[in-house]
């Protein structure tokens, strides 16, 4: 049988739920998400195989003014990512509103003359459906959209619809992952992007910005119990404030937080898992090089 495949890269302005959709498209977790901006830092691939059809979704962090170090990467990888797909999609909320950010995406389409899809998220929070005319309306003006899609990454209404559309990009090519990969990132990045989520989850507005994970030990391990996965982390803070923030007092914060991370892992690894986690001070990280590439990312 004859196979065939197709690269999309998901954009859009932060928090308009491109990892949410990514989840659903995909059909299992292989991208952290919240509902705070900046979530996604790195680029995530996922991967969905339908019989000879395999997809390969690009999820990018959202389009922002970068006032760092990172936010430069941050936005360094969404032009990469959009340079070598087949299509991409436009993820954006359901108002009429068009930003001066998501213009500067359509822009990137435009100048790659890359065929693009609307697909217009979370419409399980409009109560009269009709309201989406005027959002559509608003958005053909701006440019001429492969096609236009209601969806609802929360509750996957919609999905099939744009899976069904994006289907039609794919080129004949061997599948570049395996029929049963759903993901790119190594067991040691979705860890730590795990635990990254629940400090996302857990913690005051502006700390996590300021934390990355490293995972230093990963390694399974038999015991009397069955399996078990030893995972062992660092969290890196920019402020000793920070660090006595994310331990919490007699280290209840953390408590919370590993336990947290703890179950998400075993659901996704599908294993028993041993986390063990230490906070260190790393000040100005986010603008400092060498650290970013120590924390994986690099310019």
């Amino acid at each position: 049988m004859t196979t065939t495949s197709a690269f999309i890269a998901l954009v859009g302005r932060p928090n308009v739920g491109k990892s949410s959709l990514l989840n659903a498209l995909v059909g299992q977790k292989v991208a952290i998400v919240s509902d705070k901006p900046q979530t996604t830092r790195n680029r995530i691939m996922g991967v969905l195989t339908r019989d000879e059809l395999q997809l390969v979704f690009v999820d990018t962090p959202g389009n922002h003014r970068p006032r760092t170090r990172l936010g430069d990467f941050m936005v360094k990888t969404i032009g990469e990512a959009v340079s070598g797909v087949d299509v991409g999609v436009l993820v954006v909320e359901p108002t009429d509103t068009v930003r001066d950010s998501e213009r500067e995406l359509l822009q990137r389409f435009r100048s790659q003359k890359l065929p693009v899809v609307l697909a217009i998220n979370k419409i399980d929070t409009v109560e009269h459906k009709e309201n989406l005319l005027s959002c559509i309306a608003a958005w053909q003006q701006e440019f001429d959209f492969s096609a236009v899609l209601p969806v609802s990454a929360l509750t996957g209404e919609g999905t099939d619809i744009l899976l069904d559309e994006l289907g039609k990009y794919a080129f004949e090519s061997p599948h570049f992952f395996p029929d049963d990969a759903v993901s790119d990132q190594p067991e040691k990045v979705l860890a730590a992007e795990l635990l990254r989520e629940q400090m996302l989850l857990h913690l005051r507005e502006e700390i996590p910005h300021g934390i990355a994970v490293v995972i230093e030990e990963l390694y399974e391990r038999e015991t009397e119990k069955g399996l078990l996965l030893d995972i062992e982390a660092q969290i890196y803070c920019e402020r000793d404030t920070h660090k006595g923030m994310v331990i919490g007092k007699r280290g209840t914060m953390l408590k919370q937080i590993s336990s947290a991370a703890r179950l998400e892992m075993e659901k996704v690894f599908d294993t028993h898992v041993n986390l063990q986690c230490w906070v260190k001070v790393k000040e100005d990280w986010r603008n400092r090089q060498g650290l970013l590439n120590g924390f994986g990312y690099r310019l």
